[in-house]
């Protein structure tokens, strides 16, 4: 039985006395998928079934009885679920500047408290989670190599060919021969990337929904990353530093604004090489811990919790 949050079958045909919970996410969303397995880690107690986004069991359960579910980023089987009489709660793992509406029993939003700027505008109320931070919080003390994050959940695929060409590739080599080696981790897109990096035996590339990232990242001595949440969260939560690739998108490029009004993270330049050492010194010493709240992977484990346990009364 899977603990940990990890992508498993459903089984149907279980008997045990313990409480089921149905896991949706968009497994080609790095945000999603790791505020999705983040939050199932602080809910070893419950039986933890997984459906991908669009999967049977998403929508309509597919004969599946469950007591409760945690719906990352799919508005649309959210709904359905609750339609069908199953208590939801839903997150918005990923930066945006508007939120989609969401027919649930409880919905929250991943977002840092100490980052400037308005909060998403939604059209049903959104409670504000804070950081969804990784359960493990330390780094690993032997650590090594570099851990390359790309995100490209909404790139083109002619953009994206772009992308790794003239930015990850050259980034992921310079990040090789200075740390010996680079971990190169995407969320779409994935076939493309490691097509364009295959001849490059220092360069190892994973689909992020068959790797723990916030276990490689602890055990990198270096880490470059798309603007994303769960970069920032995983830098800010270990205080390591991090370097922002180019911004792939307008959600990412919003984001590495405001994060560098608050704090300051360098960009990687693929026509100059990595400016900063990416294995430097962290840049969070000037955010203010009582800005910020990072038990956000707790808070919604709970709301799942009572869901399980007292659905009318939540």
């Amino acid at each position: 039985m899977q603990q940990s949050g990890q992508p498993r079958p459903p089984h149907p045909g279980s008997t045990g006395a313990r409480r089921r919970v149905l896991l949706v996410d968009r497994p080609g969303r790095l945000d999603s998928l790791t505020a999705r397995r983040r939050v199932a880690a602080h809910l070893a107690e419950l039986e933890l079934v997984y459906a991908a986004e669009g999967g049977p069991v998403a929508r309509g359960l597919g004969g599946l009885s469950a007591d409760a579910a945690l719906v990352c980023d799919d508005p649309v089987a959210a709904g359905e679920l609750s339609g069908a009489g199953l208590p939801v709660v839903h997150v918005h793992s990923g930066h945006a500047a508007t939120l989609p509406p969401v027919t649930a029993a409880g919905r929250y939003a991943h977002r840092p408290g100490w980052l400037p700027g308005p909060v998403p505008a939604s059209e049903v109320p959104v409670r504000p989670a804070g950081v969804i931070a990784p359960a493990r919080l330390g780094r690993d003390r032997a650590r090594s190599g570099c851990l390359l994050l790309l995100s490209a959940w909404e790139a083109a695929e002619d953009e994206l060919r772009a992308y790794v060409t003239e930015v990850a590739r050259p980034l992921a080599r310079e990040a090789a021969r200075r740390t010996g080696s680079c971990t190169v981790v995407c969320d779409a897109g994935h076939e493309r990337v490691r097509e364009v990096l295959a001849p490059y035996a220092e360069v190892r590339v994973h689909r992020a929904a068959d790797v723990d990232v916030d276990a490689l990242h602890a055990a990198a001595g270096a880490f470059l990353a798309s603007p994303t949440l769960t970069a920032v969260s995983l830098a800010q939560t270990r205080r390591a530093p991090l370097a922002f690739l180019p911004p792939l998108g307008p959600h990412q490029d919003d984001l590495a604004r405001r994060v560098r009004r608050a704090t300051p993270i360098p960009t990687a330049d693929p026509a100059e090489g990595i400016a900063e050492d990416p294995a430097g010194p962290a840049p969070w010493a000037g955010v203010d811990p009582a800005a910020d709240d990072l038990r956000g992977a707790q808070r919604i484990a709970r709301a799942v919790r009572q869901l399980v346990l007292a659905p009318t009364g939540f």
